[in-house]
């Protein structure tokens, strides 16, 4: 394939490309048949379901009052962030929606031959228009088109499932307790679209209420459409079965409201009580939209009318007549309100130290120690000044985002803004900061900030900081009346990407364990609620692999009911993408998360001695990485030319630029994580995922000896998911393919790639060795046989990119027709490997 022509490159490549696409898509089919097949057995439910989850804790001797606590207590909460990796088109999602809902349809044994042959036919043509589909965005995505691709999933996928999930949960709880199920919602679902202006001069006040104002109309128009469709179906008359006097006397105010409305139904239906309501309650849901004073002032109204219709229908024979259908339509609202998803807001905490030293007129604030600045916040807080001079540019954008977040709650409810989450937070100073900045943005209206304040804890050393911090934080008596406001409840963020990127798999993730069972000590000595916040994203090395196995093998008391997360790039769409497996996704985390709060793990003696050993491996998992990384000053270079970086930086893909601009970082340091890690599974090293574990097994080896490691990875879950994890990673590489890449590098290749495997051999050879396997990925045939196959087809079209790559480069890198095939090439292989960064 060597100087096949571009144009000829770019279609092969797209040619394997969407090849993937329907290969990804059959897999994900594949699942939905397996769980239709276990939910038609009831008696081999299927792991991780709900029904097997709650069955496991009535056999371990939950009583019912437990888990009626565990139940009010639950909630799981995905938080959608955009991706500048993944920006599919939202034309093609929907093709691919149309090709899922059919090849579910074809799971029926009753079809007939000529239902099969139009089903295929219509396969056929969404394929085909899909590959006539040009899949590159001809510019950069505007925060609002990042917002589109995002909604697509709320509103076409999680927006329909979230009534069957709760049915199934209450029907898999009354199959063992006699327990009432609450009405609370144990879903909630949020975004960052909009709302994350870390490193992103695109996302501000103007984002924040553009994104809030198109969620909410959408929202509405699906209450209204349902509205609409439940006056249709809701046709009995008032004579026949009786109605409520509330519903008769709703139906009069809301015809004295809306005459118009009123006016438009049939004098015949004006004894279908129900009918006439809900085409009220339409024309009421439209006057919401348009901001009328007739409208809804919050959902909380709209679940009054529906928990009314709901009670006259019980009453009046109707459990069998609308009653499952104005149910769900409830659980709707009560999940979505009229803000469809909470958005967060994120900045970095250097944003606001540079505000503040414009606004305190302290030239020297960023400078002064961390304690000074917190003495003197709580001073400025506590007496009420105001600013001593006036903001800057960037002063006045940041003032803004809290006048819009005061804005936005009293629009759109209290639960559309998030908590305010600083990015690289390293003191108590930086949470008071965020107060303070609230407070002279005018959100503090009503005497104090009703802000959640998270801080996001991202590298290892801020990490191993964080219950310091937070500590410092809780002891604070301005921010514990703070606190009192809030509920005595804390969320904190910790990061996977930063971490990895920093320190390598085996520290970070040690990092982030031991920082999670120290901030739930401190966090209880100061009687204060912690809920932890994953910024997990869709690769092992930040923070993905499997949602089960992470949240069992998480420090005890570390989830206690409560588990929020991101779901970024290619992880949304592999989990979200379709119904069905937007339904496992769900019921696999809710499950993971009830047992790990109901039942968890006894304290074992053999802990210090494994702390001990793991406290060596992250050591010297991380010097081996940063020896690598940071510490060659060459290495870059390598990470530059074997790599396609610098394709990466310059697709059209993201809102977000690629790196942080920092006169006082290295080039790597600068980069952001997801190009990082894209970049390395593109050359097929996906170095992040394993480098530096493969030297510290050995030393660990050698200093404990193989049996205490191999019992290790027996019987502790933090080492055994993160074996599993790197183990996934290691089968997912491929060296052979890899060495092409290095070869780009020249001379320089010929110098790293030989440390690099070397490295990548250790690391294999010690997964092997403690999990007992004669290949990678033994103990799980269907992933192995996956990865077997999926492997050969993606590598023409990594041996296509380093070709093209090598021309480009000769030619000084110009926007022609071989860096169009580049493009559609990383798109290729991200497609095949189901991983970007």
């Amino acid at each position: 394939m060597k100087g096949l022509p571009p144009r000829d490159a770019e279609t092969l490549v797209r040619a394997f490309s969407a090849y993937f696409e329907v290969v990804n898509l059959a897999e994900r089919i594949h699942r939905i048949r397996r769980r239709r097949d276990y939910l038609r057995s009831a008696s081999d439910p299927q792991e991780g379901s709900l029904q097997t989850t709650v069955a496991q804790l009535a056999a371990a001797g939950v009583t019912p009052p437990q888990v009626a606590a565990l139940l009010q207590r639950l909630r799981v909460e995905p938080v959608f962030t955009a991706h500048p990796t993944e920006a599919t088109r939202r034309t093609l999602l929907e093709k691919e929606q149309v090709i899922g809902r059919l090849l579910v349809e074809r799971l029926d044994p009753s079809r007939t031959p000529d239902e099969e042959r139009a089903a295929l036919a219509r396969i056929r043509e969404e394929i085909t228009a899909a590959w006539q589909t040009d899949p590159q965005p001809s510019a950069r995505p505007t925060v609002m088109d990042e917002l589109e691709n995002v909604l697509f999933y709320l509103t076409d996928i999680v927006y329909r499932i979230v009534p069957p999930f709760s049915e199934e949960l209450e029907q898999a709880v009354h199959k063992s307790y006699a327990v009432a199920v609450p009405t609370r919602p144990v879903l909630r679902f949020g975004s960052w679209v909009g709302g994350d202006m870390d490193g992103n001069p695109n996302v501000g006040a103007d984002t924040l209420r553009a994104a809030l104002a198109r969620q909410r109309d959408l929202a509405l128009d699906r209450y209204r459409r349902e509205a609409t469709e439940l006056a249709r179906r809701l046709s009995q008359s008032g004579a026949l079965t009786g109605v409520s006097d509330a519903v008769r006397e709703r139906v009069a105010t809301y015809g004295a409201q809306f005459p118009k409305a009123l006016a438009t139904i049939p004098a015949r239906y004006h004894d279908m009580p129900y009918r006439v309501l809900f085409r009220l309650v339409a024309a009421r849901l439209e006057a919401t939209r348009r901001e009328t004073p007739e409208g809804f002032a919050v959902a909380a109204e709209l679940e009054r009318d529906l928990g009314m219709v709901i009670a006259s229908l019980r009453e009046h024979r109707g459990e069998h007549a609308g009653l499952f259908a104005v149910q769900r339509l409830l659980r709707r609202v009560e999940t979505f309100g009229f803000h469809l998803a909470t958005i967060d807001l994120r900045q970095h905490a250097h944003v606001h130290r540079a505000v503040l030293a414009r606004l305190l007129a302290d030239p020297d604030w960023s400078n002064r120690p961390a304690a000074d600045r917190l003495a003197r916040l709580r001073q400025v807080l506590e007496q009420g000044e105001r600013p001593a001079a006036s903001p800057d540019a960037q002063g006045t954008s940041t003032l803004e985002v809290f006048k819009a977040i005061a804005d936005c709650r009293a629009r759109f409810g209290p639960d559309a803004v998030g908590p305010y989450i600083i990015s690289m937070a390293q003191g108590a100073d930086d949470i008071l900061a965020v107060l303070l900045l609230a407070r002279w943005g005018g959100l503090a209206a009503s005497g104090h900030v009703p802000l959640d304040v998270a801080p996001l804890f991202e590298r290892v050393a801020d990490l191993a900081a964080a219950p310091r911090v937070v500590g410092e934080l809780l002891a604070d008596p301005y921010y514990r009346a703070h606190l009192a406001e809030r509920g005595m409840q804390q969320m904190v963020m910790i990061g996977y990407s930063d971490s990895n990127k920093d320190a390598g798999i085996g520290a970070s993730r040690w990092a982030l364990h031991h920082a999670q069972a120290a901030l739930v000590e401190t966090t209880e000595r100061s009687g204060v609620d912690l809920t932890f916040f994953h910024g997990r994203g869709g690769t092992v090395s930040r923070g993905g692999g499997k949602i089960t196995s992470a949240i069992l093998s998480a420090p005890p008391r570390s989830v206690r009911g409560r588990f929020r997360m991101t779901e970024q790039g290619e992880a949304i769409n592999a989990k979200y993408g379709l119904r069905g497996i937007a339904m496992r996704t769900l019921e696999q985390t809710v499950s993971a998360v009830a047992l790990a709060t109901a039942l968890p793990r006894a304290p074992d003696a053999r802990q210090p001695g494994w702390t001990s050993i793991m406290d060596a491996i992250a050591q010297n998992s991380r010097a081996a990485y940063r020896a690598l990384v940071y510490d060659d000053p060459q290495f870059v270079e390598y990470f530059r030319l074997a790599t396609p970086i610098d394709v990466i930086q310059r697709m059209e893909i993201g809102s977000r630029p690629a790196s942080r601009p920092s006169s006082e970082q290295s080039e790597i340091e600068q980069l952001r994580a997801i190009p990082w890690v894209f970049a390395w599974t593109q050359s097929r090293h996906l170095l992040p995922g394993w480098y530096g574990l493969g030297t510290a097994l050995d030393r660990a080896t050698e200093r404990s000896g193989a049996a205490a490691l191999g019992e290790m990875a027996r019987e502790w879950p933090f080492l055994r998911t993160l074996l599993d994890d790197v183990e996934m990673v290691l089968a997912t590489a491929d060296f052979v393919i890899a060495a092409r890449y290095a070869r780009l590098a020249g001379k320089i290749g010929e110098r790293y790639f030989p440390l690099i495997r070397a490295e990548f051999d250790r690391t294999v050879a010690n997964v092997l060795a403690l999990k007992h396997e004669t290949a990678l990925l033994d103990s799980e045939p269907a992933l192995q046989r996956s990865i077997l196959l999926r492997n050969p087809y993606v590598d023409p079209m990594s041996l296509l990119q380093v070709d093209l790559l090598e021309r480009w480069r000769a030619a000084g890198r110009p926007d022609n027709e071989v860096f169009r095939a580049l493009l559609a090439s990383v798109r290729g292989i991200a497609q095949g490997l189901q991983s970007t960064g």
